[in-house]
């Protein structure tokens, strides 16, 4: 049910995020939603693609770190309240987000937010009891 998340460290220097997408490119591989996070030095790129182990392959085999991460994908309107009817909810068990980002397919229709939690089985438990879509990662990479 869950999403596989692969995170790239990158040093911060013009030019390698344009290598990270060359090789996608080159590799016929579909980004479907990513966030980057830098430091003065590095920068984590965190990013749901249609093919995970082709990427960490294509990836490592130039030399990248790569890590994978278990996240939530959590379909809400996009409407005012969307995110807090979410969030609120998670805070009933006391779950903590660690990190999210988000994408919207098309204006004034769903969204779906990636999260990334301190307690998934938790935290994917409260979001059924509550009514919420978890997106499964065969659907998510399909998108």
């Amino acid at each position: 049910m869950n999403v596989k998340q692969i995170s790239i460290f990158l040093e911060n220097k013009p030019g390698r995020l344009a290598e990270v997408t060359r090789i996608f490119e080159e590799s016929q591989i579909n980004i479907r939603a990513l966030a980057l996070a830098d430091t003065s030095e590095f920068g984590i790129l965190r990013l749901i693609v249609n093919d995970n182990e082709k990427a960490q392959r294509m990836l490592k085999d130039r030399g990248y770190t790569v890590g994978v991460t278990e996240v939530v994908a959590v379909e809400v309107e996009d409407r005012p309240g969307g995110l807090h009817r979410i969030l609120a909810a998670l805070s009933k068990d006391h779950i903590n987000v660690e990190y999210m980002y988000a994408f919207v397919r098309q204006s004034g229709r769903n969204a779906v937010l990636i999260f990334r939690f301190d307690d998934v089985a938790s935290a994917v438990k409260r979001l059924a009891a509550e009514g919420m879509r978890v997106i499964d990662g065969k659907d998510l990479y399909a998108m």
